[in-house]
């Protein structure tokens, strides 16, 4: 099966190439929506691994089934025009056309007791900035081991809040949610969903007890609300070793793993990169 047709320009010349079907290969799913990745078929790998940027963001190139594709997380505010990304070889430079399409995801209302969780104090927000220019710091991280997109599943339970839902808490309207939840009771155990490393862990004012996972080229993962964290900052960590476990801590309505995706600064569905 073949997936829409790009138009790709280089040297004043266009032509195109066809992004395969992913089913198969141990890559995110192809889901070229807000908040959702485009697996970017790049060309055969007997030609050397290319370089590829979005906005001045490098992307992840990941070789697969004998070719290299580029991996474009799309925000969750992006309009359904293409985004342009830049190929670049040690002797050629292309650009590429990725189409977004269009997703509406469903609306959230949450009822949020500790209410200075929801309009925080100036000494909260103080902190609340502190926090924020500390984790954009991690999401920008880009580190050269090529990553494992194929991830397992960080802890039990049923999936109780969907990434990409529009939440209201107490009345008002706040950020779309960034991740996914899995309602699980307070203790039960969150694993790695693939290796990397233990780039920071703390308590955050909304997340909580929270540890973060650099998998890789901008392939980045968070794990908030935990009761208890297990591993320490540089930590080097396999697919199934203990990060901590369950809690509530931060802004939480019960216990439950809030987990996030991050790919090229974007936040993206965790559930694109879950084994199929």
């Amino acid at each position: 099966m073949k997936r829409p047709m790009f138009a790709r320009q280089c040297a004043g010349l266009i032509f195109c190439c066809w992004l395969t079907s992913t089913a198969a290969l141990a890559l995110p799913t192809h889901s070229a929506v807000p908040g959702g990745v485009a697996v970017v078929d790049l060309g055969p790998a007997s030609a050397p691994r290319p370089q590829a940027f979005w906005d001045d963001r490098p992307l992840a190139v990941i070789g697969d089934k004998g070719h290299w594709f580029a991996l474009l997380g799309i925000p969750l505010d992006a309009l359904p025009v293409p985004l342009q990304i830049r190929i670049e070889t040690a002797s050629t430079a292309a650009t590429v056309d990725v189409p977004i399409g269009t997703k509406t995801y469903p609306e959230q209302r949450l009822t949020i007791k500790e209410t200075r969780k929801v309009e925080p104090s100036p000494e909260d927000l103080a902190r609340i900035e502190r926090e924020q220019t500390h984790t954009a710091a991690i999401k920008r991280r880009f580190s050269s081991p090529v990553p494992d997109t194929t991830f397992a599943r960080p802890a039990d339970g049923r999936l109780s809040s969907r990434f990409g839902l529009r939440r209201i808490f107490n009345g008002l309207p706040r950020n779309p949610h960034g991740g996914l939840d899995f309602a699980a009771p307070s203790g039960a155990p969150v694993r790695a969903p693939a290796a990397g490393t233990v780039v920071d862990t703390g308590d955050y004012f909304f997340n909580g007890n929270t540890v973060f996972i650099d998998h890789g080229q901008g392939l980045i993962s968070a794990y908030m609300h935990l009761s208890r964290i297990d591993v320490k900052r540089g930590q080097h960590v396999e697919r199934g070793t203990p990060l901590g476990t369950v809690g509530a801590t931060g802004r939480a309505t019960g216990p439950h793993l809030h987990w996030t995706v991050i790919l090229n600064d974007t936040p993206v569905d965790p559930l694109l990169f879950l084994a199929r």
